[in-house]
């Protein structure tokens, strides 16, 4: 017998994939992907990235923000009940992990403390993978 998962916890939330993934695979201007694909969390997350490493931090913090209420929606849309796992290691759960790690940094680089730590721990609890991952730990 096999005991795979969480037995006193939800399933992992595995999101579908995202459109916009193939569109950045290939190059394409993250700017006018997010604008074609507004709901995508992957082309939100790269733009924040984008913004941080020419630390634009208001800009990186807004793009984060959007990505991740993106993610959001995409999440409960695919069963999630606003707690569980969101693994890492399914990719099209990637852009999401990515936002919440690129809000995490905005948010402490601009002093808000609170709003880090709770980015911080929410990505730890979507995935204690995740924070590594994402060169967080």
């Amino acid at each position: 017998m096999s005991l795979e998962g969480n037995l006193l916890g939800p399933e992992p939330t595995l999101l579908p994939v995202d459109p916009a993934a193939a569109v950045l695979d290939r190059g394409d201007d993250p700017a006018e992907v997010a604008a074609a694909h507004p709901t995508s969390s992957l082309a939100w997350a790269v733009l924040a990235e984008g913004a941080l490493a020419e630390e634009r931090t208001i800009t990186a913090y807004a793009y984060a923000r959007t990505g991740y209420h993106r993610g959001l929606d995409r999440l409960r849309r695919s069963g999630w009940k606003g707690f569980g796992p969101v693994p890492w290691s399914h990719e099209p759960n990637q852009g999401f992990l990515r936002a919440l790690a690129a809000l995490y940094r905005a948010a402490a680089a601009i002093g808000e403390a609170d709003e880090a730590e709770r980015c911080r721990v929410f990505l730890a609890d979507s995935d204690p993978a995740a924070p590594a991952a994402l060169g967080l730990s």
